[in-house]
């Protein structure tokens, strides 16, 4: 039940177990298990537009954290017998490891056109053969999300790789293929947690800092967004992604909005309008960058939605800063903005490798 009161029925699949959660929908037709596993979903019940989910199963090596971390599942029709020779488990079975609710058998057609025009809701999954719906509805109503930054964040830090290149990472909730794409070209990471002073990050010597994707609304991110502020003062190059591309804008005295129903697929156009050229992009986001508030004086907006004309992209005046609100490390998406990841490594005055 949404919180408008629209109900959907289906059977439970899963951890059958009754849960609120903000539900959003995803256009995706493939990359469920990056999906599941991708931190910025915390907090979310997931529904899928592509009618059938878990056809080639689970794979470990896709998995882009520890674990799942939405809170629900919504699928049209599960496929309980994968055929894929990397598949390790069925997506009931994985869910089911890892508590995770689901729901198959909704219209979820008509469950994301109600998303679309009436907007992102909260909502409620209740289990069993009859359900209380004033009781439901009651619930979802008074539902308050819990901040979800700190539970995504690894509080211990941690290195990878061995390159000559080296990166902090602020990780809000950071996907590993993050980490993957910039070890791949050279460069030794080290995480640091969403809340780590400046101070602290430089002490790893950095020749550059990589702001990560995260779950949420930005503002919530008060002390990030204080020590961001002492990131662009200090000129060191900085890429930022998703969360972090907001948290920067905001420390820079721009500001964020919700989005009506978001942006998350593999399937998103993006117009960079420095080359006038389109890229298809992965996002997963509900927030963006209000266009209206960027300084031109401290920022140019490079890259633009070609559904809703939102920024998707921004490049700063000092030279060092750049950040963008897709995902161009992919997983699961096309690959066609894994440039910037090259753009970046000649920031820190490396080369492509």
């Amino acid at each position: 039940m949404l919180e408008n009161g629209t109900a959907f029925e289906g059977t439970g699949f899963g951890d059958e177990r009754d849960t609120c959660c903000e539900i959003v929908f995803n256009s995706a037709m493939c990359g469920y298990t990056e999906l599941l596993t991708d931190p910025s979903y915390a907090g979310q019940g997931v529904v899928m537009a592509y009618p059938l989910i878990g056809n080639y199963g689970i794979c470990y090596d896709d998995m882009e954290s520890t674990r799942p971390w939405l809170s629900a599942y919504i699928v049209h029709t599960l496929s309980e017998l994968p055929s894929n020779f990397r598949s390790e488990v069925d997506l009931n079975t994985f869910l089911k490891q890892n508590h995770v609710p689901g729901m198959q058998g909704v219209d979820t057609r008509a469950l994301t056109k109600v998303l679309r025009e009436s907007g992102t809701m909260r909502g409620m999954i209740a289990y069993g053969e009859s359900v209380d719906k004033e009781k439901m509805k009651s619930t979802v109503q008074s539902y308050v999300p819990e901040p979800t930054v700190p539970a995504v964040s690894h509080r211990e830090s941690a290195v990878y790789g061995d390159g000559p290149i080296r990166v902090s990472l602020v990780d809000y909730g950071a996907k590993n293929n993050i980490i993957r794409s910039l070890v791949k070209r050279g460069c030794t990471v080290k995480r640091f947690p969403y809340d780590a002073d400046f101070e602290e990050m430089l002490q790893f010597h950095p020749d550059g800092l990589m702001l990560s994707n995260g779950p949420g609304d930005p503002k919530e991110c008060k002390k990030s967004i204080a020590e961001l502020k002492k990131v662009y003062q200090n000129g060191i190059p900085t890429f930022a992604i998703c969360l972090g591309h907001q948290l920067m804008a905001l420390a820079m005295g721009f500001d964020t909005y919700k989005l009506k129903y978001g942006h998350r697929g593999i399937n998103h156009p993006v117009k960079d309008l420095s080359k006038n050229k389109v890229y298809i992009t992965s996002q997963n986001h509900g927030y963006v960058v209000d266009g209206h508030t960027v300084d031109p004086s401290v920022a140019d907006i490079r890259f633009v939605s070609m559904n809703d004309g939102s920024i998707e992209g921004l490049s700063y005046r000092n030279g060092k800063v750049f950040s963008v609100q897709f995902h161009p490390e992919a997983s699961p998406g096309p690959r066609d903005t894994g440039f910037l990841f090259d753009k970046f490594i000649t920031l820190m005055g490396g080369s492509r490798l």
